[in-house]
């Protein structure tokens, strides 16, 4: 019996969709605790037994807050001395103590904080020649299996649906072996690495027939950009392209999901379709333009017959017909949009989607980078200023490591070519920046690259008519780690949120709703912002302080989920362009770009346009560019 409690978002059963156990919880951190604690049991019943306790670990984003949850029980009192661990997987010729090592991993995110013996400790190696890794292997499976076989194993899951390494094309029954990595995994690597050319081609892994042997499989996912292999991996076929489907094979899996990456499965994205549900605003909303795109046929063109055919003839119930629903539905999203994202002064209220008093607003925009304010609401913070609102802009994070060295390197020349010489501790920072990229930590350099990404920002908000005296850096210390990996969230970083907000006594909020990673950047900036309003909002301004999601560079809100719609005009969409342009190092040979190899402005202007393309088709009016934002309440 599954030893995870679900406590469901929604009262939809379990549909006759899915071929594998899933739970999901509201966050990671709940989601991770569940797990912890089925950890913590299993390891104090073999306690009991005076046995080994055999688990198989994974590395990577998903698992970070399961491990920060049992050093937390070890603090507390929870042994490990009876536990032995085998690791899925290494890279392979990366020497253990290389930075993006899973060796090092493990010992910094887990083994170093708790009291498991060393000799207990079982990872792939890999540094082996070509000559010793067939029975390397081979004596890593027959370890496992003289201990009994592994009790529990931890996974994650890769964007190819691999478990372990075992990318598509891995046989049910292959077992720890030396694989080549699939382009799309190195790929999602080549941030930690500074490119792709530095990721390993290849990595030793535990085999599908090594996990299935598992007694106790826990397979964990969270954000959206994991909702759409988790859907084909709990409810598609099983398939050696998805090596992840073969976990339904297993009497004893369970997918463990926050909400996000649950999105894609067909009783939360499409409850409709599975059976009964219960029907409120949202829902309707959701239903009635899920169909208008999936049939293609605007919303006041929808019959009866388009109802009954796509499972919804209980929604015809509620509503006399399918007309009276249709109008219902499509002035609802009309309501959406506006001109006027500050509210339009001198009108009723019901119409807009913000109010009309006070006129004009104090407005803070929340911009986790330095970049995120004019690449995801560009357009609107144009309109903001130009129709008389005092628009504050803070940036949450320095934003430093996104810099390359060649880029820092150009700054530090002009320098010198101004005035001739360089402090000492710059004369030593060029020379290093001449040998390219490296792990360089200097403080020197981190400030270096702060500065520019500083001075970007700002050139980029004067475009669009913002004074100097609203700019404001927070520089939060999370992020203040020169790695890609920041620190967790500490009082720190709430304090100095809640100091800017209590200065501006803001009307209107607007922040960054990326949740697609977790454990990055952007969701960290949201859970602080979500922190530190909590704190504030018994505050008489507060009272009175509506806030607004963006989604950034990655993704967008789908229409069901959005109460705000701002048009562009083709000038304005130009006026953003040249905006984002202003962020030099962000351009062409970008750091961070993930899995979208567009520039960010093109990925801008792309969403913006195809926003406004799908409200045209849903049979609303045609326009250029469109950004979209959704009321957060607090």
């Amino acid at each position: 019996m599954h030893s995870i409690e679900y406590r469901p978002p929604g009262t939809f059963e379990v549909s006759r969709f899915e071929k594998l156990h899933n739970v999901v919880f509201s966050d990671v951190e709940i989601a991770s605790k569940a797990i912890a604690n089925e950890i913590k049991s299993l390891i104090l019943s073999k306690q009991k037994e005076k046995s080994l306790c055999v688990l198989g670990l994974a590395t990577g984003s998903s698992p970070i807050t399961v491990y920060k949850e049992l050093i937390e029980m070890h603090k507390k009192g929870l042994s490990f001395s009876n536990v032995v661990t085998f690791n899925l997987d290494e890279y392979y010729l990366l020497p253990p103590e290389h930075k993006e090592s899973y060796y090092r991993f493990m010992h910094e995110n887990f083994f170093d904080h708790i009291d498991i013996k060393k000799s207990n400790i079982n990872i792939p190696s890999g540094i082996l020649s070509e000559f010793e890794i067939k029975d390397y292997c081979d004596e890593y499976e027959q370890k496992i299996k003289k201990l009994g076989g592994i009790d529990l194993q931890l996974l994650g899951i890769g964007r190819t649906g691999h478990i372990g390494f075992n990318e598509p094309g891995s046989h049910i029954n292959s077992i720890t072996r030396l694989v080549t990595l699939d382009h799309l995994t190195r790929f999602d690597a080549s941030t930690a690495f500074n490119g792709i050319e530095n990721v390993p081609k290849k990595a030793i892994t535990m085999g599908i027939r090594t996990i299935l042997n598992a007694k106790r499989i826990i397979l964990m996912a969270w954000g959206t950009n994991k909702a759409e292999i988790i859907s084909k991996a709990i409810e598609g076929k099983i398939d050696s392209k998805i090596p992840c489907s073969n976990l339904q094979n297993h009497k004893n899996a369970t997918v463990v999901l926050d909400r996000e990456a649950s999105n894609e499965i067909t009783k939360y994205k499409t409850p409709w379709l599975v059976g009964s549900c219960k029907w409120d605003e949202s829902l309707m909303l959701k239903a009635v333009i899920w169909l208008s795109q999936n049939i293609k046929k605007p919303i006041l063109k929808l019959t009866d017959e388009d109802y009954n055919r796509h499972g919804m003839s209980d929604l015809l119930n509620i509503e006399s017909s399918s007309y009276a629903l249709n109008i219902k539905i499509f002035n609802q999203v009309q309501k959406f949009i506006t001109g006027w994202p500050g509210g339009k002064p001198n009108i009723n209220d019901y119409r807009y989607p913000e109010r009309s008093i006070p006129y004009p607003k104090r407005c803070l925009i929340f911009s986790p980078h330095p970049d995120d304010d004019v690449i995801s609401m560009g357009g609107t913070l144009d309109r903001l200023i130009s129709q008389g609102h005092e628009v504050h802009v803070a940036y949450q994070t320095s934003g430093n490591i996104a810099v390359s060295n060649q880029e820092a390197l150009k700054f530090v020349e002009v320098a010198e070519g101004l005035f001739n010489s360089l402090p000492p501790q710059f004369k030593k920072l060029k020379k290093d920046l001449k040998k390219g990229e490296n792990d360089m930590l200097d403080k020197e350099l981190l400030q270096l690259k702060g500065r520019i990404r500083e001075c970007e920002a700002k050139a980029a908000v004067r475009f669009l008519g913002l004074d100097d005296k609203n700019i404001h850096f927070l520089n939060l210390p999370f992020y203040e780690t020169g790695k890609v990996q920041k620190n967790p969230i500490s009082s720190n970083d709430i304090k100095k949120t809640i100091k800017i907000i209590d200065k501006i006594k803001p009307h209107q909020i607007y922040a960054a709703g990326d949740l697609a990673d977790p454990h990055g950047t952007h969701r960290k900036c949201y859970d602080i912002i979500n922190a530190s309003l909590k704190k504030i909002k018994n505050k008489e301004y507060a009272k009175d302080c509506w806030v607004w999601l963006y989604r950034g560079a990655w993704m967008d809100w789908d229409y069901h989920e959005i109460d705000m719609a701002v048009p562009m005009s083709p000038s304005q969409v130009i006026r953003k362009r040249k905006s984002i342009f202003y962020h030099q190092t962000q351009k062409d040979g970008v750091i961070f770009k993930g899995e979208d190899q567009r520039e960010f402005w093109i990925r801008a202007e792309d969403r913006n346009r195809s926003n406004a393309k799908i409200l045209k088709e849903l049979g609303l009016a045609d326009y250029e560019a469109i950004e979209l934002f959704k009321r957060h309440l607090y």
